[in-house]
């Protein structure tokens, strides 16, 4: 896509992601959630969701101020950061998410639309209804992604139209105040914030846009945060306007309780009719362009990595994202597939918080013009684990069980990124923190373990050699090999090249010297620091005269260093 047809932060991430947030779950659960739970239990609910989702765009944030974004938007980040086979699962993870948001908000469309026109809001008339729109809207993404864009800028006003005329609306009911305090729920808390969950991951609608912004870095971070804060001061003036001015009664039963209360009806019924449909725009926009980078990494098949046009619109893609919503449009049922959206989107934002900790703690290069403290992604982090817990256990061992055998599956391809990931920083660090800690093991007997240098030769010179230092390290000892080449060069340059490892990781270092004794003598006084020096020799005796005298002295002189 050329830069000049890229989007800006209002247009490629600002207005996608509010449109998601401010979507099907304000308008047609948030009122029950109100009624069902009281007003604290509700703010609650609220504010426990938007840490996920704050700490979790603050992480997103500084991982993209980071590096260069390209296409894949939080599958990108991830697995840059925590390499393919992890970065893939949740890729896949978050794909299967956005995907399954189309069916959330088009089933929220569905029943809006049928009790508008009394059709009958009934499982078969959701499935046909949110079927045709489906088919709609991806025609819509599959003809331009900017016509898709433009056409929410129309859906933005009528929503601000909706919201206004609920403000100032003149409810007709008695107003009865919700109770600050509710003992007895019909709808056990976690479910209910397994329903509301799913309204605070559109930012995540804006990110997945990463390949198609003008300016990432900056587009990313200024527009996710503001419109997390944005939905979250309209959830909770929404919140205290309903507890305070309508009968939790009429809000827990009446599904069309906003309606009743506005001064425009029509106005709220374009809002919602809007907001569900920019929504699943926003989530069809956003999946297929993370299942098309993980065919560019080579996870997913070729098929989904080939793009139309100067844009490179992910229009393979889009089929699959077509099929997985239209599925859980035949599933049908606003609720559950709330609850699957969520176990999803956390799984995801768990990690997400844990890449960002990951890198901040122990990446070299780890410098974002924007960042957000190590201890701020870790609290996010740990309260994606504690709601996965809380809000469906079976749910999240299932959830684990089928990423676990995607990581697999990926591992076992053995892809790796060119430019390489964290990993290699975070086992530096654990390594050098552990050299810090560990006390000489010679002496102490009790922690005692060989750390070999064997001077083996190449693979095939000495095999019964490399087998027994082998046997002899077992998994708890350390085995350096050397190959040692004899060479006339003037100058004699350090070289760090190693034989091809074996199954068991084993690898033979080659090292050039003058002669073999005197490359044997180098090392063995040079090799090894802090509490990882060498113990240990293994060699082959010499059956050459001219060499045997050489051979006892070097062997002397290990006596004296107390070698084995």
């Amino acid at each position: 896509m050329a830069k000049n047809n890229k989007f800006g932060t209002f247009g490629g991430v600002f207005t996608p992601s509010i449109l998601t947030i401010l979507g099907v779950i304000m308008y047609l659960r948030l009122p029950m959630i109100i009624g069902q739970a009281g007003l604290m239990a509700t703010i609650g609910i609220i504010i426990v969701a938007h840490i996920i989702s704050a700490t979790t765009g603050l992480s997103v944030s500084s991982i993209a101020t980071d590096k260069k974004v390209q296409a894949g938007g939080t599958y990108y980040m991830i697995s840059r950061s925590l390499g393919l086979p992890i970065g893939g699962t949740l890729g896949l993870a978050l794909f299967v998410g956005l995907s399954f948001s189309v069916s959330l908000y088009l089933i929220g469309f569905a029943e809006s639309f049928l009790g508008y026109w009394n059709f009958g809001v009934t499982k078969q008339n959701i499935q046909i209804c949110g079927s045709i729109i489906l088919f709609t809207v991806t025609v819509i993404t599959f003809i331009s992604t900017s016509l898709a864009i433009k056409t929410q800028y129309v859906i933005m006003t009528a929503i601000g139209l909706s919201l206004l005329s609920i403000f100032i609306g003149h409810n007709q009911e008695i107003p009865i105040p919700t109770d600050v305090v509710k003992s007895n729920y019909e709808v056990p808390l976690m479910v209910l914030f397994g329903i509301f969950f799913p309204a605070v991951t559109g930012f995540e609608a804006g990110v997945s846009m990463s390949g198609d912004l003008k300016d990432p870095k900056k587009s990313i971070p200024l527009g996710a945060i503001l419109a997390i804060v944005v939905g979250l001061v309209v959830y909770i003036l929404l919140t205290l306007f309903l507890s305070k001015t309508v009968n939790h009664d009429l809000l827990a039963y009446d599904s069309e309780v906003l309606l009743k209360i506005a001064w425009i009806p029509q106005l709220v019924v374009a809002g919602i009719w809007g907001a569900t449909l920019s929504s699943a725009l926003g989530s069809i926009l956003g999946a297929p362009r993370i299942l098309q980078a993980t065919a560019v990494d080579k996870i997913t098949h070729k098929f989904f990595a080939k793009g139309t046009g100067e844009a490179n619109e992910p229009r393979n893609a889009l089929l699959l994202t077509f099929l997985i919503a239209e599925a859980g449009i035949l599933i049908g049922e606003l609720d559950v597939i709330a609850r699957i959206v969520s176990i999803f989107f956390i799984t995801t934002y768990g990690f997400l918080n844990i890449s960002c900790a990951f890198e901040s703690l122990t990446s070299a290069d780890f410098r974002p013009s924007f960042k957000a403290p190590a201890w701020v992604s870790i609290i996010g982090a740990l309260a994606c684990i504690l709601v996965m817990i809380q809000l469906d256990f079976v749910a999240m061992v299932a959830a684990i069980i089928v990423l676990g055998l995607v990581f697999y599956y990926i591992r076992r391809k053995e892809l790796a990124l060119q430019g390489g990931d964290a990993w290699g920083s975070f086992w530096a660090s654990v390594i050098k923190s552990g050299l810090k800690r560990v006390k000489d093991p010679n002496l102490e007997s009790r922690n005692w373990r060989p750390n070999v240098i064997m001077f083996s030769g190449d693979e095939k010179a000495r095999p019964e050699l490399i087998e027994f230092g082998k046997s002899i390290v077992g998994r708890l000892g350390i085995l350096s090999a050397f190959d040692l080449i004899e060479t006339s060069e003037e100058l004699l340059l350090r070289q760090d090249a190693f034989s091809p490892p074996d199954k068991d990781g084993f690898s033979i270092q080659k090292h050039k010297c003058r002669s073999v004794y005197e490359g044997m003598d180098e090392i063995v006084r040079a090799y090894g620091f802090l509490s990882l020096q060498p113990n240990t020799i293994f060699m082959g005796l010499s059956n050459k005269e001219r060499t045997r005298e050489s051979f006892l002295n070097f062997v002397h002189r290990l006596d004296k260093n107390n070698f084995n």
